[in-house]
């Protein structure tokens, strides 16, 4: 693991990015959840006044693909700019890769983990000014779609987004063991409701916050 850039007694600073599912969008109605039933929300409750937890969700985030249906979804492209904004940060939780499965990309699973794995990257040598070195990775690969995601209200997906991501987790793990990072499945704390086949209800977001708080105080 990469060595930790504060002090003990230091304020500890934690970048969520992710998509629809570090936003909060309630599979039930379509709308955001409060702050308080998002995963990066529960999170910040778990862990305490030491830690300041940011929210970087954004619906729609792919890894590394520019949207030709709706812009500024690109992972890559906002990256850089939110190391310098939110600097110095302890820790990033990166929860991405379900997007670049829409029809429209072709993107196979390993194409997917290649965008994790240029982000992990960015992250690791960006030129950081406001800190010695880059913060700690959690990678977290995400939630399995459902089955039937191609009749979810969210379109672009096809029958066969929910078996690829479903071969997400292994391929995420080979990243995170490469670049020495945190790891963890998303899918063993937290699940797509069948609402929306595609993004987690409160339950699964205080499960996933849960399992992210024991890796962060470890």
């Amino acid at each position: 693991m990469q060595e930790h850039i504060g002090g003990d007694d230091a304020m500890k600073t934690i970048m969520c990015f992710g998509d629809s599912n570090t936003y909060g969008i309630d599979p039930a109605t379509g709308m955001r959840l409060a702050g308080n039933e998002r995963w990066p929300g529960i999170l910040r409750e778990l862990l305490g006044t030491g830690y300041s937890v940011i929210e970087e969700g954004l619906c729609g985030r792919t890894t590394v693909w520019e949207d030709p249906l709706a812009g500024h979804r690109c992972g890559i492209s906002a990256l850089p700019m939110l190391l310098d904004s939110h600097a110095p940060l302890d820790w990033i939780i990166l929860m991405l890769g379900n997007n670049d499965l829409k029809h429209h990309f072709a993107a196979l699973p390993e194409d997917v983990a290649a965008g994790i794995e240029k982000l992990t990257v960015t992250i690791l040598h960006h030129p950081y000014k406001q800190q010695p070195g880059p913060p700690k990775i959690l990678l977290a690969s995400p939630v399995a779609m459902g089955e039937d995601v191609e009749s979810s209200r969210y379109g672009g997906f096809r029958e066969e987004a929910a078996r690829y991501s479903r071969m997400l987790p292994e391929l995420i793990r080979q990243v995170a063991a490469r670049y020495q990072c945190a790891f963890f499945e998303a899918g063993l704390a937290a699940s797509a409701d069948p609402a929306d086949q595609h993004h987690m209800n409160r339950t699964s977001h205080r499960r996933l916050a849960e399992k992210f708080a024991e890796i962060i105080l470890r």
